[in-house]
């Protein structure tokens, strides 16, 4: 299946009310996040659905899609990228790792970094000891690359592996931006749900400088009294 086949399912179920829709919502206006960003109005399912059943694809074609200038076409290409991940070994694993590192700037929206990056960089570092990759990132002056290396670590929350996600928070603590906010907050609420002590330690050491949202974000399972009191101290 080529990149043109998808991109003319796409097209084939576009709805421009929806699509409407979707650039307020994406932020894609003048001098928003994802300016210029094109839509198409294809939902999510029918979106899976043609992903689900494509099969793999040369990286080329997947770069096609990427560089597409349709949001969805976007997302159907790392879709895809993600299912020829999980199902690759070895040599074709780091392939599609690098491959993907090689494109940050074209996983341009919040949505397009959420469903690709912890499923490719989460899972490919997972059992590596050297993770510099990802404060490189964190570093960055790209918004999109800084989300990629907070939302990655959400493969090693899944194996109680911590760490990096709470450097990674404090690195980012100081951000400007509420995506880059809204990410941390998430992150550290994923951590709680695997050890609320570690991330009641993190609270209490950092609870000063955390903007609001990511405050808000972090403690949204905690109990009514619990969420006061570091809203509270968070003034």
């Amino acid at each position: 299946m080529s990149a043109q086949f998808i991109l003319q399912e796409l097209l084939s179920v576009a709805d421009a009310e929806r699509a409407a829709f979707l650039r307020g919502f994406f932020k894609t206006g003048k001098g928003q996040y994802a300016e210029g960003d094109v839509m198409l109005g294809v939902t999510a399912p029918v979106l899976r659905d043609i992903v689900k059943y494509a099969p793999p694809m040369p990286l080329p074609e997947v770069q096609a899609l990427l560089d597409s200038a349709y949001h969805e076409a976007r997302l159907a290409g790392l879709l895809c990228l993600v299912k020829q991940f999980k199902k690759a070994k070895g040599e074709e694993r780091r392939a599609i790792f690098e491959f993907y590192l090689q494109n940050t700037r074209r996983v341009n929206n919040w949505d397009l970094v959420d469903v690709s990056c912890r499923d490719i960089v989460g899972a490919y570092l997972l059992d590596k000891a050297d993770r510099s990759l990802l404060y490189r990132l964190a570093d960055s002056h790209n918004l999109w690359e800084q989300r990629i290396a907070i939302v990655s670590t959400w493969m090693f929350i899944k194996f109680r592996q911590l760490d990096d996600t709470l450097k990674l928070a404090a690195q980012l603590l100081s951000h400007k931006h509420d995506l880059i906010h809204k990410a941390v907050g998430w992150m550290l609420r994923e951590v709680g749900k695997k050890d609320k002590d570690t991330l009641v330690s993190f609270l209490e050491k950092h609870h000063g400088q955390m903007p609001r949202t990511a405050l808000r974000y972090a403690i949204e399972r905690f109990l009514p009294e619990e969420r006061a009191y570091f809203m509270r101290k968070g003034e």
